[in-house]
């Protein structure tokens, strides 16, 4: 298929990847097997990622040809607001590391045994959408537990900003993969930004996705990200110059093309 076919994957699994013990490990290889035959790299285009060793530290797959790596997370059923991630600790340690792979979350449905069924919504989370206020620690486990006192996390997909949540497959429907191309390409100059600079254009990023109801309408003024300046209070509440940075994140993203300034207080998204 050529790279802007609408239709570049099959949704269904694969038949030889559902004979498996238990429910955990099943949702695992299907959805696996189903990136290793489906999923191209949307960073440079190669048409399938390769899969790594079991047990790598911190990736399921990468690309052979620009060394971006992803790492996959899957459920039954609809995408939720959180997706269950490993260990608190090192995903906090590995926010700012260069190898902190993108996330791939998938939903399917299955057939009546739970086996088979097909991929119904795919997004992409890339790594530079990755700060420390969408990580969220889960209680450690109890003295009785195998592992006691393990502190696992959850991934707020919710709190990510559209812009970071790139649809693949939506509804049952591909995207096309040079509509999915050009969202990621259009927010890498994140990639420039250190860690706490990431996290306040993020949180602008968001302000300005509420001021134009998530991409309902482009324009919006300075006031309507200002009507955001609670939320961003709370998130960081040791900076006392909310509006100002708020002022200077805009220009930041202008000066990066990711929006536009018409003048007089308003701004387009582009």
């Amino acid at each position: 298929m050529g790279q802007d076919d609408t239709h570049w994957c099959e949704l269904g699994f694969a038949e030889q990847a559902t004979v498996f013990k238990g429910p955990t490990q099943n949702a695992r290889v299907l959805s696996e097997s189903w990136v290793a035959a489906q999923m191209f790299c949307p960073n440079c285009g190669t048409d399938r990622l390769r899969a790594l060793p079991n047990n790598s530290p911190v990736a399921d797959f990468d690309c052979a040809t620009c060394a971006e790596e992803f790492e996959v997370k899957a459920k039954k059923g609809r995408l939720s607001r959180k997706v269950v991630d490993g260990a608190y600790g090192a995903m906090t340690a590995r926010l700012a590391a260069r190898n902190n792979p993108n996330l791939v979350v998938m939903a399917y449905d299955g057939g009546p045994s739970g086996v088979g069924g097909r991929v119904t919504d795919l997004i992409l989370v890339p790594r530079h959408f990755f700060v420390q206020s969408i990580i969220e620690a889960r209680k450690p486990l109890g003295p009785l537990a195998r592992r006691a006192g393990w502190q696992g996390c959850n991934i707020l997909l919710g709190d990510v900003p559209e812009a970071g949540r790139i649809s693949l497959i939506r509804a049952g429907q591909p995207v096309a993969r040079a509509e999915v191309r050009a969202a990621w390409t259009a927010t890498l100059f994140l990639r420039d930004e250190g860690l706490k600079a990431r996290g306040w254009l993020l949180a602008v990023m968001g302000a300005v996705e509420a001021a134009t109801d998530l991409g309902g309408r482009p324009e919006f003024t300075l006031a309507e990200v200002y009507a955001q300046e609670g939320r961003l209070a709370a998130l960081y509440p040791g900076n006392k110059n909310v509006r100002p940075k708020i002022r200077q994140q805009l220009q930041v993203l202008r000066d990066r093309g990711w929006l536009a300034f018409d003048g007089r207080g308003r701004y387009r998204r582009t």
